[in-house]
């Protein structure tokens, strides 16, 4: 059994991560207040697309001229697998978090993957060009492989150094239903959130998960030795209080930019925390403070989470509430219509916020984005994304609900595992 990580100080993750996000741009202003713009962010884009035994793919290849990207096409022909290849240029598992080898190419649904595969990007950024690529190699017999992450050529270390050259956020249909499932939901995509102005939140989280699967294990076999339990508790507290801290700390900046933005088609959302740990660092309890108190916790609830096989307290169990703030209502309460409105509000001031954060607007990705809204909801959507200067990916099965975007975009259609330009 491990005992706790070198090197860390008791409340140093937390007080570190606090002083980072506040340096992130200082044309920020400080915590709970708007973002103020003194020039524009440079613009950031794919000038060019290419997977390889990817998914549905045995290759496709995208030119882009940095202009919203549409891709429509039936169900099933393959829109939501580029979406897919774009989001693995980011850390992470990308939009729908499977296993690496789980993404190379079919032919078909009985044939076994025979490939490796590859993602290759052509990443444009304040003018300059970089060659980003992803991918696995084949190897029979390895029953887990890590992903290789290049730049410019260069293997790197880990997916990490990604974030360095984009950001990349998304909002897929299996979110619809955020505000009504259980909160687990909602604690990934308030992760997902925060991964984006700080990567390594990410690699805490995972620290967190591990601890805290460490002690479980130990509950679940009735150890008793103090001096493990001690151990874990140790990293729990201190990976877990960082966690809550990078949570209120980009939920107060989110929660700044909706008030600061002027209204529009989308309603405004009202956030809040939900948590022992977030609430008594949201009260201004310094973080050392919180951490003593959550260890002391871990130790004196032992026998408790014994009889229940695991730990009951702690940012594992936190949630993320949502209010329709021009109603004043329960996200969950409102209509299928004005969730999905809701959902794009709050991510499009992710966006904004994230674009003025890092200094370069992210790219944004839609899945099957006009479900659910109506013509003048879409419309609004549309000049919104066209108004932020950032390349945003939309798919849909009707090419007609985009045609108010015009030549504002480039259209592909996605057919037989191909993109071809589509015409307006």
């Amino acid at each position: 059994m491990q005992g706790a990580h070198p090197g860390i100080a008791s409340g140093r993750i937390a007080s570190e991560l606090v002083n980072e996000n506040n340096n992130l741009n200082p044309e920020l202003t400080s915590i709970g207040e708007g973002p103020r713009v003194q020039k524009p962010a440079p613009r950031t884009h794919l000038s060019r697309l290419v997977v390889t035994h990817f998914r549905s793919y045995e290759r496709a290849a995208l030119a882009l001229d940095g202009r919203p990207v549409v891709l429509t096409g039936a169900n099933g022909a393959g829109k939501t697998n580029l979406l897919e290849a774009v989001s693995l240029l980011s850390p992470g598992r990308g939009l729908r978090g499977q296993p690496f080898a789980d993404l190379a190419y079919r032919a078909s649904s009985e044939t076994e993957a025979r490939h490796g595969w590859a993602v290759a990007a052509t990443l444009v950024s304040d003018g300059e060009d970089t060659a980003i690529g992803t991918g696995q190699e084949p190897s029979p017999g390895e029953a887990q492989r890590a992903r290789i992450v290049r730049i410019d050529g260069e293997t790197q270390s880990g997916a990490g150094v990604l974030a360095e050259y984009v950001r990349v956020v998304w909002l897929t249909p299996a979110q619809d239903r955020l505000f009504v499932e259980a909160a687990g939901g909602r604690r990934r995509f308030l992760d997902r959130l925060v991964m984006g102005f700080d990567p390594s939140h990410g690699t805490r989280a995972n620290a967190f998960e591990k601890a805290l699967r460490e002690r479980n294990k130990l509950l679940a076999e009735d150890v008793r030795d103090a001096m493990w339990y001690a151990a874990i508790e140790e990293q729990i507290a201190e990976y877990g209080v960082a966690m809550a801290a990078a949570r209120v700390e980009i939920i107060a900046r989110l929660k700044g930019a909706i008030a600061a933005a002027p209204d529009n088609a989308f309603p405004k959302a009202s956030l809040a925390l939900e948590g022992e740990l977030e609430a008594a660092l949201s009260a201004g309890e310094p973080a050392i403070d919180v951490e003593d108190r959550y260890r002391a916790k871990l130790a004196e609830m032992r026998s408790r989470d014994r009889g229940a096989g695991r730990t009951l307290d702690g940012p594992h169990r936190s949630d993320l509430l949502v209010r329709h703030a021009p109603k004043d209502m329960e996200a969950e309460a409102c209509s299928t219509g004005e969730q999905k409105a809701l959902l794009l509000g709050l991510m499009l001031a992710n966006t904004k916020l994230l674009g003025l954060s890092v200094r370069r607007p992210p790219l944004l990705l839609l899945d099957e984005v006009a479900a659910h809204l109506d013509k003048d909801r879409r419309a609004a959507l549309f000049d919104e994304l066209c108004a932020m200067h950032i390349q945003a990916w939309m798919t849909g099965t009707d090419a007609s609900l985009f045609s108010t975007l015009g030549d504002r975009a480039q259209h592909f259609h996605i057919g037989d595992h191909r993109a071809e330009p589509a015409p307006l």
